[in-house]
């Protein structure tokens, strides 16, 4: 049993979450996909075991990555957090240690980071990606 980090993608777009989420696999984490903010908040509300999180910030809804971000930091601290954008973002209103991915982004870059961040200290074992169609 290989023991690995479970990242949380929230991502609106299909193909840059699938991209990033295939890209994370390939690293050796495990990785939960979410299209937006509620369904994020439902995956932790049944995965305490989260690591990191790579967040989107624009989301459709009422609620947008960074909401998410303070939601996590309030209540789950331990998570690293990991914010990707088009746009540029001031994060210096956040009061934790953010890290901030410009839209278009280098996939190598968010797996290298997550690496730097979580390490090798997570205990869960690695799932299987089912095959999908591409």
């Amino acid at each position: 049993m290989r023991v690995v980090a479970k990242i949380l993608i929230v991502e609106d777009e299909p193909l840059i979450r699938f991209v990033l989420a295939d890209q994370l696999l390939e690293e050796g984490y495990s990785v939960i996909e979410c299209g937006n903010v509620l369904e994020a908040i439902a995956a932790l509300g049944v995965n305490d075991d989260v690591d990191a999180i790579v967040t989107d910030v624009e989301m459709p809804g009422a609620l947008n990555g960074l909401d998410l971000a303070r939601l996590i930091k309030a209540t789950k601290p331990f998570i690293h957090v990991l914010v990707t954008s088009g746009r540029e973002i001031d994060l210096t209103d956040l009061d934790w240690d953010a890290s901030f991915f410009p839209k278009p982004y280098d996939l190598k870059a968010i797996a290298n980071e997550i690496g730097r961040r979580v390490g090798s200290h997570a205990s869960r074992s690695l799932p299987k990606r089912p095959n999908a169609a591409r």
